[in-house]
């Protein structure tokens, strides 16, 4: 069973950074300061991480293959996070509807089903 959140008050200059991220990561102000809260736990429990390096990764100016194993895991988890945030405001069906186009995709038994055009 999920557990509620709890409300915790947070420095100004936090929010307002997590608010300015979200146009970049795709994320919720709950959702990007709780992974950066996440990522400084990951950080707290090992001392070797530079985060400096990820953050450049995570902002396509660094190289992934310079992390170390540890730095690169946390890198893949930023990256999933993205990926499901991203994919979760999808809605191909609207974006076809809209554009009075067809479109076809698998069904969970990996069947073929065709959409016509709507008018």
């Amino acid at each position: 069973m999920a557990r509620a959140s709890q409300p915790t008050r947070l420095p100004m200059d936090v929010y307002d950074s997590a608010v300015a991220a979200t146009a970049v990561t795709s994320r919720t102000v709950p959702q990007q300061i709780a992974h950066w809260a996440r990522i400084g736990r990951e950080l707290e429990l090992s001392p070797r991480v530079n985060h400096r390096a990820i953050s450049r990764v995570l902002a396509g100016t660094g190289s992934y293959d310079d992390l170390g194993e540890q730095e690169q895991a946390i890198a893949r988890e930023a990256w999933g996070d993205r990926v499901a945030v991203l994919r979760g405001g999808l809605n191909y069906e609207a974006g076809f509807a809209a554009a009075g186009e067809s479109y076809s995709e698998a069904d969970e038994d990996g069947n073929l089903v065709v959409h016509p055009a709507r008018d």
